[in-house]
């Protein structure tokens, strides 16, 4: 009888299951990998490339250090550098990158000159000295890859480090889902969302009695002649599209249209609608739940509050990975995770591809950013079987930022008419206004919305006007408390009663107010159009009596207005001066325009785009500083929690006694706001906040809140002043 030794091959593992009694060997987690991988990557002709990824992935598992690590008896062990050398010796550099970078994210690519092992860069980790890894040989064949299918843009160096983060995402995905099957036995609760078929079905069902009010001189009969327009050309050719759609032309049902008919008709897997403001994803998201079922949309932002923890789990896992057919996200969710390094927030971008992408309110894309996300979406539509929807009622001049032969087809049928239809409100120059003088013309109206760019001007303007009917609304006031005033000013709009609010520009987008007058000061062209919408929203006042106020203040008078509105208001301004109608699709474009034209270089402030692009004379591409430097809100923020009501001072004991979880920051988030650095370190030299833990801090002062205006802005560091 032969000896076990030489009878029986080697056992290497991969994952021991927590009750110690099933093995999943490095093989076998290979292989599992590999199909998945493969067949994430398949969605863009690449599926040898995924495969080669998720085989390669863990041969460093076939080292001697890390058996007995897994065993718990020695050190930790670098098994991701291993497969990655492998390839890189091969020329798979792509591939390489990706494994390489398959736990800690990644890497710069840095230069394979200069950098040594212990760099810190991709190029520095080929010159690694790794653990004896060389029994994967009796097991695993690394596979020849053919040429990556891709269409590059521009040099291709943009082009090529796309490819890799999605290569990056399908390995970070498949190599999770089969370790989680592994250790879950096979029970994983994922999938179980219904067809496209069945989708289409239910929004048919919704939009059935739309459809039967064709008269363009009524409001519906206009919503129903676009909805069927987006219908029809969802089947179309996949590629860019723009929906301008005027304020009360139901462009949320019409886009979800369109989206449907696209994935119906092209196999298209998903729709994601990317979304600048939350208050607008949580109606977006409403609705779509009423149409097409709750269980078929996931809303992924950090608002997101579940009290049932089995339904928690389940958003959880959906959100890993967006794996279902309705996403609804933020602008900066969805642009950052597109130039992220970092596992976590990569791994669902496989799964962006083949898919229908609604950009809702495009207008409000960053312009410091503008050109890496336009790039970031010209590679999805080219290369990964996208659809992008340019969605808003203030279209942004972004033609020629889009690479050559990408050129967007417009859903809305005959959009000056629309325009002409639904303009419900006579914009009108007030002129300029002392804070007095706006007061009392404010004072004299009955039911007025008025927006101002500054909070502590909100606040001033607030406190010169008299009556239970004036309302404060701002960022200064944690969201529910603003929900709360929100329905109060809505219940009096609705009761025909006085009602003044006083607000900063959180209430122009996904807030539906309906006033008699609205007064503006000047800002953005598609901030005055948006606020514009709040004024005879409903249409039941005549045009003519209905006016939008546009005025600017005396400039005597200071008030802190943010600097990024510095330009809008200046351009705005010109367009001003230059059209009888600053509402027209005439000068929304001419602002558009001159203010990207003004803009120039700084439309890439951080030079995002030339730095990959210039990546491919080396193939060493900036993942980690990238990541680092994009970051579409840039003030740097602290988070405050308010704790004034019950709920939130037992959220505020729970933390204090160490209890964290997603959940609970989640119900903490509706108590908190959010303060810039020099406010927040005011309130700290005032020794009016108290760090809770690391960069979340709770107001001590129950004074410096207040039920109508909320925190207030009149502190001194080293000395608080309450109002």
């Amino acid at each position: 009888m032969e000896s076990k030794n030489t009878n029986e091959k080697e056992k290497y593992l991969a994952h021991i299951s927590e009750d110690k009694k099933r093995e999943q060997t490095v093989l076998e987690h290979n292989q599992g990998a590999a199909l998945l991988a493969g067949e994430f990557a398949s969605k863009f002709g690449c599926r040898e490339w995924g495969q080669a990824a998720g085989l390669c992935h863990d041969i460093g598992k076939y080292s001697k250090g890390f058996q007995k690590r897994l065993l718990g008896e020695g050190p930790p062990v670098d098994h991701s550098t291993a497969g990655a050398q492998e390839l890189y010796a091969r020329g798979y550099l792509m591939v390489a990158y990706c494994v390489a970078g398959h736990h800690s994210g990644l890497q710069d690519g840095g230069s394979a000159a200069a950098d040594e092992s212990d760099a810190g860069t991709f190029l520095g980790r080929m010159k690694k000295q790794v653990e004896d890894y060389s029994a994967f040989r009796e097991e695993t064949e690394i596979p020849r890859l053919s040429d990556v299918p891709l269409k590059p843009l521009g040099k291709g160096g943009f082009s090529v480090s796309f490819f890799i983060r999605m290569l990056f995402s399908c390995l970070i995905d498949a190599d999770r889902l089969d370790t989680e099957r592994f250790m879950m036995n096979g029970m994983v609760e994922r999938g179980g969302y219904d067809s496209v078929e069945i989708l289409m079905d239910r929004l048919q069902a919704h939009i059935a009695p739309w459809l039967r009010q064709e008269a363009l001189s009524t409001v519906n009969g206009r919503r129903t002649a676009i909805l069927k327009n987006c219908l029809e050309k969802g089947k179309e050719e996949p590629g860019l599209f723009q929906l301008t759609v005027p304020t009360g032309g139901g462009k949320t049902t019409a886009s979800l249209a369109f989206a449907l008919q696209q994935m119906k008709t092209y196999g298209m897997d998903r729709v994601i609608y990317a979304i600048p403001y939350i208050s607008i994803i949580e109606q977006n998201a409403q609705v779509f739940k009423d149409i097409l079922g709750e269980h078929n949309v996931l809303e992924d932002h950090s608002n997101v509050s579940v009290e049932n923890p089995e339904k928690l789990r389940k958003e959880q896992l959906a959100a890993e990975n967006w794996d279902r057919p309705v996403i609804v996200t933020t602008n900066v969710q969805f642009f950052e995770s597109l130039f992220s390094n970092q596992t976590s927030k990569c791994r669902k971008l496989h799964n962006i591809a083949n898919s229908v992408i609604i950009l809702d309110e495009a207008q409000m894309l960053p312009s410091k950013y503008l050109i890496p996300c336009i790039w970031a979406l010209s590679e999805l539509i080219c290369n990964y079987h996208c659809t992008a929807v340019l969605c808003t009622a203030t279209q942004p001049s972004l033609a020629t930022y889009f690479p050559k032969g990408i050129q967007a087809r417009e859903l809305c049928p005959d959009v000056n008419s629309q325009y002409e239809f639904f303009k419900r409100t006579r914009l009108i120059y007030g002129g300029v206004f002392s804070e007095k003088e706006l007061a009392e013309r404010l004072q004299k109206e009955e039911q007025v919305l008025c927006i101002l760019n500054s909070r502590k001007r909100v606040q001033r303007i607030y406190r010169k006007l008299n009556g239970e009917e004036v309302y404060h609304l701002s960022t200064l006031m944690y969201p529910n408390h603003r929900k709360r005033v929100l329905r109060e000013v809505r219940e009096r709009l609705a009761d025909g009663l006085p009602c003044r609010l006083i607000a900063t520009s959180l209430v122009e987008a996904g807030v539906d107010l309906d006033f008699q007058a609205v007064y503006r000061e000047l800002a953005g062209v598609d901030s005055v159009i948006q606020a514009a919408g709040r004024c005879n929203r409903e249409g039941k006042r005549s045009r003519e009596g209905s006016l939008t106020v546009i005025f600017t203040m005396d400039k005597e008078e200071k008030a802190d207005i943010p600097a990024e509105l510095n330009q809008p208001i200046a351009v705005a301004e010109q367009i001003q001066r230059e059209f009888d109608d600053i509402s027209s699709l005439e000068a929304i474009h001419e602002y558009f325009e001159r203010l990207y034209r003004y803009k120039g270089e700084s439309l890439d402030s951080k030079g995002i785009v030339e730095q990959f692009e210039q990546g491919i004379r080396a193939f060493s591409f900036p993942f980690e500083t990238a990541a680092s430097r994009f970051h579409l809100i840039e003030e740097r923020t602290k988070t405050i929690l308010v704790d004034k009501e019950p709920e939130a001072r037992r959220i505020a004991e729970q933390l204090r006694a160490g209890c964290f979880s997603r959940e609970l920051m989640r119900q903490a988030g509706g108590y908190c706001i959010q303060v810039y650095d020099n406010l927040f370190e005011d309130l700290r030299g005032a020794g009016l906040i108290e760090e809770l833990f690391p960069e979340f801090y709770r107001l001590r002062s129950a004074e410096q809140y207040r039920e109508d205006v909320g925190l207030l802005l009149n502190v001194s560091r080293g000395d608080a002043v309450f109002a």
